[in-house]
């Protein structure tokens, strides 16, 4: 793919996301406006399927929906509120943690640099990127799986790590399109790209496509 076809491909892409389910992070970053919010969600969608992550963070926000509330709750009605999302007894202590920290440090404020939001507990490059673009509308890239494969596969960058696609991204893809990429590429991921067998003969981005890594498709 050449740098000058990302224009089509975002043009194609943003049609082609109305057909699908917008991920929960996202709808709960547009009903509520809340980086805190967006944060907790960010942390309980992680292995988690977003049916899921939509009911957990429901029941958990109807309890509590700040740090010194959420603190308040006793840690088993916590991970009550929470199951079964991944790992919820660890999620629940890490849950805590980060709220505490958060009041201790920041004023009981989510922070909007990304290199703060990295020190809280629990908390990587793909959640910070997500609370920055989402909660502050500031620019970042989010990457994740889909993000770090589709790419790739694209021929688009060349890189081996999340870490690594988000700096690429940072050097070639254009400024305007940071905040929403993530929000394109992850039901596009899900429904056409998927990882095993993509369904390239219903693709409409196929033309700009590599291809690169697939043996097997649909």
């Amino acid at each position: 793919m050449h740098d000058r076809d990302i224009h089509t491909v975002v043009r194609i892409l943003k049609q082609e996301c109305t057909k699908w389910r917008e991920p929960i992070v996202g709808v709960i970053a547009n009903q509520s406006q809340d980086p805190f919010r967006i944060l907790i969600s960010c942390l309980l969608s992680l292995r988690t399927k977003d049916q899921t992550t939509a009911e957990a963070s429901h029941r958990l926000f109807a309890l509590a929906s700040d740090p010194a509330s959420i603190l308040a709750l006793p840690l088993h009605r916590l991970e009550q509120a929470i199951y079964p999302v991944g790992f919820y007894r660890t999620k629940a202590k890490q849950i805590r943690r980060l709220c505490q920290t958060l009041l201790d440090d920041f004023n009981g404020r989510v922070p909007d640099c990304l290199d703060q939001l990295l020190t809280l507990p629990g908390v990587g490059r793909k959640t910070a990127n997500l609370v920055v673009t989402l909660g502050y509308r500031k620019p970042g890239i989010c990457v994740d799986t889909h993000v770090h494969r589709i790419c790739n596969r694209w021929g688009y960058i060349h890189t081996k790590t999340p870490n690594e696609t988000e700096q690429a991204l940072r050097q070639k893809l254009p400024r305007r399109y940071w905040i929403h990429f993530n929000d394109w590429l992850v039901p596009f991921g899900q429904n056409l790209c998927r990882p095993v067998s993509p369904l390239c003969s219903q693709c409409p981005i196929r033309p700009w496509c590599q291809r690169v890594g697939v043996t097997r498709s649909r």
